[in-house]
């Protein structure tokens, strides 16, 4: 090799990690947020309408749901006070003079049962007032194997309190035939107030 050659050697390169420009990172999502924002917030908006209308439509049939139970509850309470907030007071006091000495006196065996506090007691006294009822309508004309059979030849215009009888013949039935019948004392008083009302409007008490 000859003397006058230089050997040149060319300088290194040192190689470091790649760097990562952060703020344009971020600026970059930054820019694609509010890129997007007009259409999310348009979106948000008709979704957030269609919420408030649906809303509306559902609160106004929720609002004629209830009055609709309201009045129903009203109704149902009517009749149950007509039913069980009526007090058994002794009819044969209202009509002196006027009724049956013999069944006065069965009625009033009814009220003394009626306003125990046994069970047993309450039943007797209804069963005790429908053959009462039995035998009013057999002195009035009316035969049959039971009392329903009697009261189905009832003519409705002769009978103003015809549907008072069968509401109570139909709570005796259910004593009579129905195995360990519970009756409440509200059902006993307002089946023999049922009772009364049909003793009175023939002045047999």
């Amino acid at each position: 090799m000859p003397s006058d050659t230089i050997i040149t050697t060319a300088p290194s390169v040192v190689v470091g990690p790649p760097q990562v420009d952060l703020f344009s990172f971020f600026a970059n999502i930054y820019d694609h947020v509010i890129g997007w924002g007009p259409a999310l917030f348009g979106g948000a908006k008709s979704v957030f309408g269609i919420i408030v209308g649906l809303s509306i439509v559902l609160s106004f049939f929720f609002i004629i749901g209830i009055i609709y139970c309201i009045e129903q509850l009203k109704h149902i309470r009517s009749k149950e006070k007509l039913m069980y907030d009526t007090k058994t007071e002794p009819a044969y006091q209202a009509v002196a003079g006027e009724g049956d000495a013999a069944l006065t006196h069965r009625w009033e065996n009814v009220i003394r049962h009626i306003e125990s506090t046994n069970q047993n007691d309450w039943k007797q006294a209804i069963l005790e007032a429908d053959m009462m009822l039995d035998d009013i309508l057999t002195s009035m004309g009316y035969r049959g194997e039971s009392v329903g059979e009697k009261l189905k030849r009832v003519v409705k215009g002769d009978f103003a309190t015809l549907n008072e009888a069968w509401e109570a013949h139909k709570v005796r039935n259910d004593i009579a035939h129905t195995p360990n019948f519970n009756l409440t004392q509200h059902i006993a008083l307002a089946t023999v107030n049922l009772y009364k009302k049909v003793f009175e409007e023939f002045f047999y008490i």
